[in-house]
């Protein structure tokens, strides 16, 4: 860590040396709303030709040579009203304030309708976190970054290999679509283990819908989505490196290249995971962290047509190497019941295109995704081997309704196969094996009305045809109510589906602690839900900006799959609901600019989710009742410094538990607080420090049951309770303090 340390302070300084110029004149731009630096806007010189380019602060710098030229220059950048006038006195640092536009004001996304609309227009709430947010934090990948997100929890299911889901709004993982580019790219058994192979260096940004958008998107889309937006190929930056390591032994790289090839622009990056160094800090002799090998590679095309058609391609491919167990593990014991060890290869590709057909009177766009996950597997002495594939077309088109409707066309169809050696995917009689195939063609019609300027509404209605389910409808209605750009209020309500992947459900059912017991044909889950959304905007004279967001939802489901873990110690059963289950609550996101540049993101969730059954009622697993997250940035503009503290709080959740556990049933109140520290030099040079987990929480508790017997061997020796052991009892990631140093080089 020491020598990483002093490597990445060595680049950075000699880079930063070998951009230094005598007698210069330095500028910086800035956002005038949110204090921040503006990167990569365009500087000319008027009378002049060329010109420059603003780096990670903000600057620009001339040489003495043009001090005597006319100084009259013209700053322009996307999302900015230009700014021209002179430069003033050579001796000081002059500040110029570029205004956002009202497109900058009205961020531009497409989650929500399919189409490009500013934020502010869409009938339906979305929330937009950019690459930049992220930064604030490093991560290795998405799973990670999304602990800042109010309302979303990665959650960790498992102690030893440490996979897991991501929830929205309380509602486990397989509720969750996560798309890459609109397109169902992480679904089914990728749910698992495909998320921490998205890296966070292809990211531009991150679109959230909480609650279901199976209007436009389908199945999976139960509890709401993750749009992953990629880096456009015409504006990435033509070189970006990210690199850091921890005090534990992590290390991270990202880098990305982009070109124009011909009348094609490319984009092509490439992310290296390694985690190499078994920990046992609360002395259960198993690992604390999850060891990974893990290599992704992306690669997008964006093609230069005639007419400004759009056609683009892309294509990722992942490869991990993960194992967790007792730390004296080694590969020639994988699949053995002499040492305990979760061993998990992975690899995975997957390819997304998008084609407008050259009609010169509709818009008509072709896309297409395809995915492969193979999976080898073995946890304990039971093996896994899932294989995964999907295959995904759809053509949309414009509807002319008239002057005042926007709709939407569509037509889509899914294949889904999917194959492993468990009994999700065994015949009838237990011996034969029975891939699932699934067919899913679906239509669906959506408008967009504009009533008139204060009142939107969005009608929306899908139907879907499903090979093993039949058919399903989903109904959505939006209404959006504008007094002005400043007051906003949205009401959404719509239904969703979801067709059950046994292997999403609950990773305990393939731990090798537990075996899986489907006891009928599972039906697909419904749901109806409700949100209502305010938004205000304010500009008060001594804070730059204030942004409130916030929400009442609800979310009623029928036939819910439960996994049933207190039947049986040593079984998983899967059953569909003789009842219905309820996600209710409130989040308000509060976004806080001060003119001197202090920046505070916080968001807090206050939810209800229950499930009710012959009468009882029963809290949602990892499900707590209020969590919260912040982010809290404050440049020091002359030392070209940025502090940032972020961090989230949970109050105490419900946790699986055994008979007679002497664990607690509810976590206790927890929180995970992170600082970092970034350096900004010249030609676009960030050097940063930081500390995750700064106040060391992590559980006591043994959240492994009798990690000393994995195999169950001795289960009937001094164990008058008959405990097994079960290692999915988990609210917190086992870590200590852990430093880390990065850098990171943007080259425009």
């Amino acid at each position: 860590m020491r020598k990483l340390t002093f490597a990445l302070l060595y680049l950075a300084m000699a880079l930063q040396a070998s951009g230094q110029m005598q007698g210069i004149r330095r500028v910086r731009v800035l956002d005038a709303l949110t204090r921040e630096p503006v990167v990569a806007a365009t500087v000319v010189l008027e009378g002049l030709p060329g010109g420059y380019v603003t780096d990670t602060l903000g600057r620009f710098q001339l040489p003495e040579k043009l001090l005597g030229q006319p100084e009259t220059v013209r700053i322009q950048s996307i999302g900015y009203n230009s700014w021209t006038g002179a430069l003033n006195d050579p001796s000081k640092e002059q500040v110029i304030w570029l205004e956002p536009s009202e497109t900058a004001l009205n961020t531009v996304v497409v989650t929500a309708t399919m189409k490009e609309v500013s934020k502010d227009a869409s009938p339906i709430p979305v929330e937009v976190y950019t690459s930049r947010f992220f930064q604030k934090n490093a991560t290795a990948n998405l799973f990670e970054a999304l602990t800042i997100i109010n309302g979303v929890r990665p959650q960790v299911n498992c102690n030893v290999c440490g996979t897991g889901d991501i929830q929205i709004n309380g509602m486990p993982g397989p509720y969750t679509m996560i798309t890459i580019d609109g397109m169902p790219i992480v679904s089914g058994l990728a749910t698992v283990y495909g998320l921490s192979g998205i890296p966070n260096g292809m990211v531009e940004r991150i679109e959230v819908v909480k609650g279901p958008a199976g209007t436009l998107y389908g199945s999976e889309s139960v509890g709401g989505m993750i749009n992953v937006i990629t880096k456009n190929t015409l504006t990435a930056p033509r070189l970006y490196v990210d690199m850091f390591g921890t005090s534990i032994g992590e290390s991270n790289l990202e880098t990305a290249l982009a070109a124009k090839v011909g009348r094609a622009n490319t984009l092509l990056g490439v992310n290296y995971f390694r985690y190499q160094n078994p920990l046992d800090i609360n002395g259960d002799n198993f690992t604390d962290m999850v060891l990974q090998n893990r290599v992704s590679v992306f690669n997008k095309w964006n093609f230069d047509r005639r007419n400004h058609y759009l056609a683009s391609v892309a294509a990722r491919y992942v490869h991990e190497n993960r194992w967790g167990g007792e730390m004296d593990w080694e590969p020639r014991w994988r699949g053995t019941d002499s040492i305990y060890g979760e061993s998990i290869y992975t690899n995975r590709m997957e390819v997304l295109g998008r084609y407008q057909l050259p009609l010169a009177n509709r818009r008509v766009m072709m896309d297409a995704s395809w995915n492969l996950h193979d999976q080898n597997s073995v946890y304990g002495n039971v093996p896994y081997l899932g294989r995964q594939q999907v295959a995904f077309g759809q053509l949309t088109t414009d509807l002319p309704l008239g002057k005042n409707h926007d709709a939407l066309l569509g037509v889509a169809l899914r294949h889904t196969y999917y194959d492993d050696n468990t009994p999700a995917t065994a015949a009838p009689d237990g011996e034969a094996n029975n891939p699932s195939r699934i067919w899913l063609p679906g239509i669906f019609l959506q408008d967009d009305w504009e009533i008139n300027t204060r009142n939107c509404l969005v009608l929306g209605l899908r139907y879907d045809y499903n090979s093993v389910h039949g058919n399903i409808l989903t109904p959505r209605l939006s209404w959006k109510w504008a007094k002005n750009a400043q007051h906003v209020l949205r009401f959404t309500a719509g239904s969703g589906y979801r067709i059950a992947n046994i292997f999403t459900e609950d990773h305990a059912a393939l731990t090798g602690a537990r075996t899986v017991v489907i006891t009928e044909n599972l039906r697909p889950e419904r749901s109806w839900n409700g949100n209502l959304n305010y938004t205000r905007k304010f500009f008060p004279k001594r804070a730059g900006y204030i942004g409130l967001d916030a929400s009442l939802f609800y979310t009623y489901f029928s036939n819910q799959i439960l996994p049933d873990f207190d039947t049986d110690p040593n079984q998983i059963i899967y059953d569909n609901l003789e009842g219905h289950a309820v996600s209710s609550g409130a989040s308000v996101n509060l976004d806080i600019n001060f003119v001197n540049g202090l920046k505070i993101i916080a968001g807090a969730t206050a939810m209800n989710v229950y499930r009710v059954e012959n009468g009882e009622r029963l809290t949602q697993l990892y499900a707590p009742p209020f969590s919260g997250t912040w982010t809290v940035t404050y440049p020091i503009t002359k030392w070209g410094l940025t502090l940032d503290y972020t961090g989230n709080l949970n109050s105490p959740m419900r946790l699986p538990i055994l008979p007679n556990d002497y664990r607690p049933e509810y976590s206790p109140w927890f929180s995970i607080h992170n600082v970092q520290i970034t350096k900004s030099f010249q030609r676009g040079i960030q050097v940063y420090l930081g500390v995750k987990n700064l106040f060391g929480f992590f559980p006591r508790e043994d959240v492994i049951m009798r990690a000393f017997d994995p195999f169950d061997k001795q289960v009937d020796i001094n164990n008058p309770n008959g405990y097994t052991f079960d290692p999915s009892y988990n609210y917190a990631p086992i870590q200590r303090q852990r430093a880390l140093v990065g850098l990171r080089w943007t080259l425009k």
